[in-house]
């Protein structure tokens, strides 16, 4: 028994491990999309769509192995929270990375564009953002709550980010016309950056309820859509 025991934790090691890396490998299309964007580098930004591909698999394949660990060992119900938080993150980390193609793509169309002014709040927005998302999945394998409540007050600052910005650029469109198309492009870039932030604030709310078996909405932010929902849309807390 005690070997199987010991064969189920370094599974999950390596499960955890698979992860980490695949936040890497998103955190780095994200920067490389957002590098592209300030930088007009096509390349750049077709290298983020290619890299998608290897993103969905690796998604894929950690999804299987969680599978596997549920089939074929006998989690205790620890074990089964943390095997359902990695499928959870997994998802959204995932759909960080298809953002990350959205602002890659958008880099591509604007790369013969000269920016109505220089780029330096989306390229904070997204720092923040890459540092939210590793703190969160530093979280989740370290079993480390503090680095949860950081995610949460990082996600603030960037919902405040995100706020200035539109109204901000939103200004800039009323007064300057010609500048439109752009400008709604790069206020797009800076929703996606928001909503990839949300998605790292519901990775460190998965691991809050990994270690405390309570599914809890942590970032203000979200509290008003959690109160809103329907109670089907509630997960039940576990037992």
């Amino acid at each position: 028994m005690r070997r199987i025991r010991q064969s189920f934790e370094e599974q999950m090691e390596k499960l955890e491990q698979r992860l980490l890396e695949m936040g890497a490998f998103v955190e780095d299309m994200l920067e490389k999309a957002v590098r592209a964007l300030t930088e007009h580098d096509v390349e750049l930004a077709r290298e983020v769509i290619s890299a998608d591909d290897t993103a969905d698999e690796m998604d894929l394949e950690i999804e299987q192995d969680c599978m596997r660990l549920l089939a074929l060992q006998q989690p205790m119900a620890r074990d089964l929270r943390t095997i359902g938080t990695v499928m959870k993150v997994i998802a959204d980390v995932e759909r960080i990375g298809d953002y990350s193609v959205d602002i890659a793509r958008t880099a591509i169309r604007l790369a013969e564009i000269t920016y109505f002014k220089p780029l330096v709040d989306i390229p904070q927005m997204a720092k923040i953002v890459r540092g939210m998302l590793e703190r969160a999945l530093e979280a989740l394998v370290h079993h480390d709550l503090q680095l949860v409540h950081q995610v949460i007050e990082e996600d603030e600052q960037v919902d405040q980010m995100w706020s200035r910005l539109l109204e901000e650029i939103e200004e800039i469109m009323q007064k300057h016309p010609e500048v439109v198309p752009q400008a709604a492009s790069l206020l797009l870039v800076a929703r996606y950056l928001e909503r990839i932030a949300d998605h790292v604030v519901n990775v460190a709310e998965r691991v809050d309820y990994m270690e405390t078996g309570e599914l809890t909405v942590l970032a203000p932010s979200h509290r008003s859509d959690y109160d809103t929902a329907s109670p089907d849309d509630s997960a039940p807390q576990a037992q």
